[in-house]
């Protein structure tokens, strides 16, 4: 199984198959534009115009359920993504990421990349690990995902290479993707 046997909508909602994407480097981010972290779009829509013609996509998929920091409807969203960070990169339907609702493509996301920890040795990552366990003991358990931001990155023949948490910054992780766009 690959991320090519799932099929997800495209935030004006036609149906994409991710076979279309076969043979390309993916980073599959769930997004929330009214979070902290949305000035992340701006790094991710720069690494894609670096990147894209070397066959570099990344799909945003926003989500509501972190503080429901995506509240409007998939035309708001993509409006104000654009607007606000230029993002150019492909957008799709909003979609639960976590739970027993989470779209099938999480699911599968997050069973080939277990969470394996915030890093602490940043200021940021222990934030973030302190806040979830404080407040939000059950996001933290297991391995779903753990806020808006998470980043999956796929190889050429659709595999989930690693997962970056949301304090990972889209440059952080530019030269594995350099590196797999060499492969």
């Amino acid at each position: 199984m690959s991320i090519y046997d799932f099929q997800v909508n495209s935030i004006s909602g036609k149906p994409v198959e991710l076979s279309i994407y076969r043979g390309k480097v993916l980073l599959i981010v769930n997004t929330a534009s009214r979070c902290s972290y949305s000035r992340q779009f701006t790094d991710l829509q720069k690494l894609y115009e670096s990147h894209h013609e070397q066959e570099f996509e990344i799909l945003g998929f926003p989500c509501n359920q972190f503080n429901e920091k995506e509240p409007g409807g998939n035309s708001e969203v993509h409006d104000y993504c654009v607007s606000n960070f230029g993002v150019k990169f492909p957008l799709f339907e909003k979609v639960e990421v976590r739970g027993s609702a989470a779209h099938p493509l999480f699911q599968y996301l997050t069973q080939q990349a277990p969470f394996q920890g915030f890093n602490t040795q940043t200021s940021d990552g222990q934030w973030m690990q302190n806040f979830l366990q404080e407040k939000y003991p059950d996001i933290y358990v297991g391995d779903g995902i753990k806020w808006n931001f998470s980043k999956f990155l796929i190889d050429r023949n659709g595999h989930v290479f690693d997962r970056y948490e949301t304090t990972t910054e889209p440059f952080d992780i530019e030269s594995v993707i350099e590196s797999l766009l060499l492969k």
